[in-house]
């Protein structure tokens, strides 16, 4: 058994009562991708940029998370900056820079399109919708959103929203 996850490989600059880190690994898919490999193999198709290292491809590699669908693209990697306070379900957005994330374009590889489970982690709807068409025989699917894409784009979110069968959703969104 396998899934896939489509999103975001990232860097994160967070700031929380506990103190602050700048430019570690972060982003939905990679998230996602720790946390479901403890259970299952888990593959990844991503983008990120030139200053994306060997350092931060090994925390995945490690885990053994499949990562031949890690597109590389000329420029910077994807890069949020934010704040948590007491309430950790609630994120203060500083800055958000899309960088080569900005013009994704997500290739599914051959070998992962007969992936049993598909996760569609926090990426514009338009583009999830995109990929579970090219899963389409995937029999279970979930989807991540977040207040950009609910706020800017809920037109492409609700039609998206159709195709999957699983939906996770912060609370304060």
């Amino acid at each position: 058994m396998a899934i896939l996850v489509v999103g975001s490989v990232a860097f994160d600059t967070i700031q929380s009562p506990y103190g602050k880190v700048e430019k570690i690994l972060g982003g939905s898919a990679t998230y996602f991708s720790l946390a479901a490999s403890y259970f299952t193999e888990v593959r990844v198709v991503a983008v990120v940029g030139e200053d994306f290292t060997n350092q931060q491809e090994n925390v995945l590699r490690q885990r053994g998370i499949g990562l031949e669908g890690i597109q590389r693209a000329k420029g910077k990697t994807f890069h949020w900056g934010g704040e948590y306070g007491e309430n950790l379900n609630e994120a203060k957005t500083h800055f958000t820079e899309l960088n080569v994330f900005q013009d994704f374009q997500p290739q599914i590889p051959a070998r992962y399109r007969e992936t049993e489970f598909l996760f569609l982690a926090n990426i514009d709807p338009v583009l999830q919708g995109q990929v579970r068409r090219q899963m389409n025989g995937t029999p279970l699917v979930g989807g991540d959103t977040m207040n950009f894409w609910i706020n800017g784009y809920r037109k492409d979110l609700l039609e998206t929203l159709k195709l999957i069968d699983i939906l996770l959703i912060n609370d304060t969104e």
